[in-house]
C-alpha cells in the first residue's frame, strides 16, 4: 500500500520525537538524580560546611553530630584494594584470551567471564559471608598473621584478631565482582591494536611476551586505564556484598583485619532508621559525594576506552 507523502512526512516526525525523548530521557534522569540529591542534603551542607564534613568522623544521631570521613575513606580503601587484586588478573585473563588461548578457549573463557558479572551482588555477599568469611577467619588471616604480620612495618596492616568481616574479606569480595569488567574493556582494547604491528614485532624476532609487553601495553594503555575505571565506579557503587562482609563499625581501620563501613553500607543500614531531618539530610549529602565520585570516574574512564577508539 502507498502512503502519502503528507502522512510519511507525520510518520517520521513522529518517529524523530519519539527517539529524541528516549535518547534525552536518560540525560533528564541524570540532572533530575543530582538535583534531588543536592536539594535533599543541602540542610546538611549548611549545618557542617564541605570540609568539615569530608574531615570529621563523629557519627552521632543522638547529638546530631555527622561527618562523613569514616565511610568515605572506607569506600575509597575497599575500592583501592580491590582494585590491586583484581586489575593484575582481569589483564593476564585478557591476554590469555587474545594472544595466548586457543580458539576454542576464547569463546569458552569469554562467556565465563559474562556470566560472572551478570551473578546479583547479593549472591556474592552472602557467599561471601557464608563461605568465604569463614575461611578467612580460620585459615587464610591466621596464616598471613604468622608469615607478613611478623615483618617489621608490614606486620602492622595484618594486626588484630581475625574474625573474617573485615576489610580484608570486603576487598576480595569487591575484586571478584569487578574482575569482568576490567577483563573485557581490556580483551576490547587488546583486540584493536593492528595486526602490522604486532606482525612487524614477530617479524623482526621479538617474543610474544615482547610483543605483549612492548607492542600491545603501550598501544592499549588509554584502553587499560578507562577499564580500570568503569570497574572502581562500580566498585565505589557496590552496596550488598560489602554490606555482609565489612563489619559496618563507624570507625577507622587499624588493619586489613578491621572492620570499618563505606558510604553504600551506612546508606543501606541507617536510612530507614533515620527519624530526624538532619540525620536523613547527612545521609543524602554521603549519597551526593558519592554520586560526584562515581560520576567523576566514569566520565574519565568512558572518556579514556573512547580515546583508544580513535587511534
Amino acid at each position: 500500500m502507498k502512503i502519502s507523502p503528507s502522512k510519511e512526512h507525520l510518520f517520521n516526525l513522529f518517529f524523530l520525537i519519539i527517539t529524541f525523548f528516549a535518547a534525552f530521557l536518560i540525560i533528564f534522569l541524570l540532572f533530575g538524580i543530582f538535583l534531588i540529591l543536592f536539594k535533599e542534603s543541602f540542610p546538611a551542607m549548611q549545618r557542617f560546611g564541605f570540609l568539615n564534613f569530608i574531615l570529621s568522623s563523629s557519627w552521632d544521631p543522638v547529638k546530631e553530630l555527622f561527618g562523613g570521613a569514616i565511610p568515605l575513606f572506607g569506600t575509597l580503601i575497599t575500592s583501592f584494594l580491590a582494585l590491586i587484586v583484581a586489575v593484575p588478573i582481569a589483564l593476564g585473563i585478557a591476554v590469555f584470551i587474545t594472544e595466548v588461548a586457543p580458539k576454542a578457549f576464547k569463546e569458552i573463557i569469554g562467556m565465563a567471564i559474562e556470566l560472572l558479572a551478570a551473578i546479583p551482588s547479593i549472591i556474592y555477599g552472602m557467599w561471601g559471608l557464608f563461605t568465604l568469611a569463614p575461611l578467612q577467619a580460620k585459615y587464610v588471616e591466621p596464616f598471613l598473621q604468622k608469615t607478613l604480620g611478623k615483618l617489621p612495618l608490614l606486620g602492622k596492616l595484618f594486626s588484630g584478631t581475625p574474625l573474617g568481616i573485615d576489610l580484608f574479606t570486603a576487598s576480595l569480595i569487591l575484586s571478584i565482582m569487578i574482575i569482568p569488567f576490567t577483563a573485557s574493556v581490556a580483551r576490547d582494547a587488546f583486540q584493536i591494536v593492528p595486526s602490522v604491528l604486532k606482525e612487524s614485532a614477530y617479524g623482526i624476532g621479538a617474543t610474544k611476551w615482547e610483543v605483549i609487553k612492548d607492542v600491545v601495553f603501550p598501544y592499549c594503555k588509554l584502553g587499560i586505564l578507562g577499564g580500570i575505571g568503569l570497574s572502581l565506579g562500580r566498585a565505589l557503587g557496590e552496596t550488598m556484598a560489602v554490606a555482609f562482609v565489612l563489619g559496618n563499625l563507624n570507625q577507622f581501620p587499624t588493619s586489613l583485619f578491621s572492620a570499618t563501613a563505606t558510604v553504600t553500607v551506612k546508606l543501606a543500614n541507617e536510612f530507614t532508621e533515620a527519624e530526624k531531618d538532619i540525620h536523613l539530610a547527612a545521609l543524602f549529602y554521603l549519597a551526593f559525594l558519592l554520586f560526584l565520585m562515581s560520576f567523576t570516574i566514569l566520565a574519565l574512564g568512558k572518556y579514556f576506552t573512547e580515546r583508544i577508539k580513535t587511534k
